[in-house]
């Protein structure tokens, strides 16, 4: 039904009115660099297990943009990051996601494979996996930071306009 006040279709229980808004997950990660190479996180679960991803995740109750994107190096990569800047926003609305990808950098080279991943690797940008790569989002926060790795101020991007 449409509650009132709402110009959409909603879950609503019949009994007390309560109305099950259904929203988007917030999915928070980065471009990592350190001496102008790239981490890359090999997908040790579905979807796409095997797969080369940017580390990244869903964002938790209570906890920042900014310090999930640092969780989510943690648990993917063992990596220490540090934050720069906000580099895209992605909407995905096919899988209901909102994606905010930071410009990050590593703190220290030390990385290993967390539960979540295979392996992990800091790629040259020749070396970039490309046909492997996990979503596009991963190829287009990959491309976005190649535009600006030696820019500090530019809007950030959302999604190409051609896809790719």
């Amino acid at each position: 039904m449409v509650p009132p006040g709402d110009n959409m279709e909603r879950d609503v229980c019949a009994a007390c009115g309560f109305v099950d808004y259904k929203n988007p997950k917030i999915v928070v990660g980065s471009v990592v660099a350190w001496e102008g190479k790239i981490l890359l996180c090999k997908r040790a679960i579905e979807p796409r297990k095997g797969y080369w991803t940017l580390p990244a995740g869903y964002l938790e109750l209570h906890e920042t943009a900014e310090d999930g994107a640092a969780r989510e190096a943690r648990e993917e990569a063992c990596a220490d990051i540090e934050i720069e800047r906000l580099l895209a926003v992605y909407s995905i609305p096919r899988i209901s996601q909102v994606q905010l990808m930071f410009r990050a950098k590593l703190v220290r080279p030390d990385i290993a494979p967390g539960p979540e991943s295979e392996a992990v690797a800091l790629y040259d940008w020749e070396e970039i996996p490309w046909p492997d790569l996990a979503f596009p989002s991963v190829g287009w926060g990959l491309r976005h930071y190649r535009e600006t790795k030696d820019r500090s101020d530019f809007p950030p991007f959302s999604n190409p306009a051609d896809g790719l």
